[in-house]
């Protein structure tokens, strides 16, 4: 190939939303406050599960552990979105560019292969519950935990080194994050090798992972119409739906973005699809886990009632 004319760029531009007018601090003054409820809301179930011994079980465990990655997966993109929608088109340097787009994929595939392992503990626990206990140890727990993140950190290497080796010659990133898609679009030479290779690794972490996912609710299902009571049913389809919906979130949209083919994306949809998951999963999180979950309103209550007590000891 021809490098003659290719050149390496330092610092890239990041050109986020554009919004003018009285929407621009009515858009920032709305994501800053999704961007510190999200904070909020996941410190909060990630205390909580450590505060209160109702919640030592499998199942919160992996909640938090699901929180505290939202945490961090949020505050990878958050920051960047609020500055361009402040300040306008941000510059970024080349390499706190490629970190963010590692960091990001990084996280959401551990949050991929962590809500596959959170259908496993469902499975177990509702298919198997005399040995779900010994199934699920402490030791597993963690060794699961740890995987998830493990793996992730691990897949996202491939997409975000191979495009860290592109030579770019244009700088204006159409998105308010380094993304993988629009950071191929700036660079000098062909990049449909690296978009198979993306899609090849990205489709299949998270292809292989629903299907996971898919066949174990299967399993979840066969296990629950047997049940004797409807009361039973109900209670064992009541500990799945906050999962079942967090999935649902989290695969519609990323399959709409990596899988999907981006020629039937209209201009500026991806920013807004990018929006769902990773700003609004993320906040609606805690709401999902909480709002309807009997368990961590009683813990809540409970761990108030310790707040008061301590707080009126002399």
């Amino acid at each position: 190939m021809d490098h003659v004319n290719h050149t390496w760029t330092q610092v890239f531009i990041l050109a986020g939303f554009t919004i003018t007018g009285t929407l621009q601090p009515l858009a920032f003054l709305g994501i800053l406050c999704i961007y510190l409820f999200t904070l909020a809301g996941n410190l909060f179930i990630i205390i909580l599960v450590r505060a209160d011994s109702g919640l030592f079980t499998p199942m919160y465990f992996f909640i938090s552990v699901l929180s505290f990655l939202e945490f961090w997966y949020v505050n990878t993109t958050a920051p960047t979105l609020l500055h361009t929608l402040l300040h306008g088109c941000s510059p970024i340097s080349s390499a706190v560019c490629f970190i963010q787009l590692y960091v990001f994929h990084s996280l959401g595939m551990t949050e991929c292969y962590l809500l596959g392992v959170m259908a496993l503990d469902r499975y177990l626990a509702i298919c198997h519950p005399l040995h779900y206990h010994a199934l699920m140890s402490r030791k597993l727990q963690l060794w699961l935990a740890g995987a998830t993140w493990v793996a992730g950190f691990s897949a996202a290497l491939v997409p975000a080194s191979l495009t860290a080796t592109l030579p770019f010659c244009l700088k204006e990133v159409a998105h308010y994050f380094c993304d993988l898609a629009p950071l191929l679009q700036l660079a000098c030479v062909d990049t449909s090798w690296y978009v198979q290779v993306h899609g090849a690794v990205i489709g299949v972490a998270t292809g292989c992972n629903f299907l996971f996912i898919l066949g174990l609710y299967g399993g979840i299902l066969r296990a629950v119409v047997k049940l004797p009571s409807a009361a039973s049913r109900a209670k064992a389809f009541s500990t799945c739906s906050s999962h079942m919906t967090v999935v649902a979130l989290f695969y519609t949209s990323a399959f709409t973005v990596y899988v999907g083919s981006r020629r039937i994306h209209p201009e500026g949809m991806e920013k807004c699809i990018a929006l769902v998951y990773a700003l609004f999963t993320p906040f609606l999180n805690p709401i999902i886990y909480t709002l309807r979950n009997r368990e961590v309103k009683e813990a809540m209550k409970r761990v108030t009632v310790r707040i008061r007590t301590i707080l009126k000891a002399p």
